[in-house]
């Protein structure tokens, strides 16, 4: 069985979790079937990896326009697979055209939906149309589409409901947990500046309205003045949201010491230490269909204060791995008191803290190895094939 992968992000150009996730997939797919990944970029080939990048003509285009230019390449590139699985819309136009042009089987997981996604509008303007079109166009022409939580399957039914509800699969996100295990060095601690005698709370991910880090930030003014705040946090969708963060930033530096801001990518090993010696780690997500992150964290033995949305509380167990924090966007303020209040009672309990710590440690392991998850993957492809 010969696969093609379509992802935007591959590495070494992965910034959120639906790059994490084709990297992890691909290399342990390779076990199971003969893989080639055709993903954004200028690389050359280079082995079972195809780069493509938009057309030159489209340098100053809609994102949108560039991302079909893309899909268009892959699609040409394609012949010879017997199924193409696709991820997230920059690639799903290209599963499809490969399934009409070539017949080939095309699956597609689904890592957010635009529908549930309407600020992206202000990162993509009309592309926003032509994204959630695409979208719409991949996922209800797929012969089969991977949700990556329960969560996310009712969100895809709900916001597609011509959608077959027998072609939904429910494949969730893993982890490596040889990669992401507790590290006790400190060199990465000294050089970004935190104080290892005081508890500190950790964001890692990108400057999106999704992420819903402004709450953590409103938050954070009521937090006790003990504990630190390490933002690692980067890629702005825009230069507004961007000036929205640096302004609350500066804003809570002010009144507080230890507010912390790593505002470029930092190698994993570096994350896994910031992970590692975090009192709590925070996801204030207003939308996550899972939240790789979460796993990262609770893998290097750290309790999660995470927003009960989407697929978080199929991995955060409440009291167990970390703590809930119910969101309702038309109470922001009680959401933002929520948070300042589980990250105070995590930091003020050492002993519960380091029990939730250990527990998200054996769940990852227990429950999330990307073993499973190429293994889960592969039945839906066998399936796929022998019903054709």
């Amino acid at each position: 069985m010969k696969v093609g992968l379509l992802t935007r992000e591959y590495p070494p150009d992965v910034y959120g979790g639906a790059g994490v996730h084709v990297e992890f997939l691909a290399r342990e797919l390779r076990a199971l079937a003969q893989v080639e990944v055709h993903c954004w970029g200028a690389r050359e080939a280079l082995g079972a990896v195809h780069g493509h990048r938009p057309d030159d003509a489209l340098g100053h285009a809609n994102e949108a326009l560039r991302a079909f230019s893309v899909d268009l390449r892959m699609a040409a590139a394609l012949d010879g697979c017997d199924l193409v699985h696709s991820h997230t819309w920059y690639t799903g136009l290209a599963g499809h055209f490969a399934k009409l042009l070539h017949g080939l089987p095309h699956v597609m997981t689904a890592h957010s939906l635009e529908p549930l996604r309407p600020w992206k509008a202000e990162q993509l303007g009309g592309g926003y149309t032509l994204s959630s079109w695409a979208e719409r166009t991949a996922i209800e022409s797929a012969d089969a589409v991977v949700a990556v939580s329960h969560g996310m399957r009712a969100d895809i039914l709900s916001s597609y409901p011509a959608l077959d509800p027998g072609r939904v699969r429910v494949v969730h996100n893993g982890i490596d947990t040889a990669l992401y295990r507790p590290d006790p060095a400190t060199d990465v601690l000294e050089r970004v500046g935190i104080d290892p005698k005081r508890p500190y709370a950790l964001f890692v991910g990108r400057i999106t309205r999704q992420k819903g880090v402004p709450h953590l930030l409103r938050a954070a003014r009521a937090l006790d003045p003990g504990t630190q705040l390490v933002l690692c946090a980067g890629a702005p969708d825009t230069p507004e949201i961007e000036r929205e963060f640096r302004d609350l930033v500066d804003e809570l530096r002010r009144t507080r010491r230890g507010v912390h801001w790593i505002e470029r990518m930092l190698p994993r090993p570096d994350v896994v230490q910031l992970l590692t010696h975090a009192a709590v780690f925070v996801c204030p997500s207003v939308y996550e269909p899972l939240g790789i992150v979460n796993l990262e964290a609770m893998a290097c033995g750290t309790p999660v204060v995470a927003s009960a949305v989407g697929g978080i509380p199929e991995v955060v167990e409440h009291g167990g791995t970390g703590l809930l924090v119910p969101y309702d966007e038309s109470h922001p303020a009680a959401f933002e008191a929520g948070l300042a209040a589980a990250v105070d009672r995590l930091t003020g309990d050492r002993d519960a803290a380091a029990r939730m710590g250990a527990a998200g440690r054996e769940r990852a392991v227990r429950e999330f190895g990307w073993d499973a998850v190429a293994r889960r993957t592969a039945v839906v492809y066998e399936e796929i094939l022998k019903s054709k």
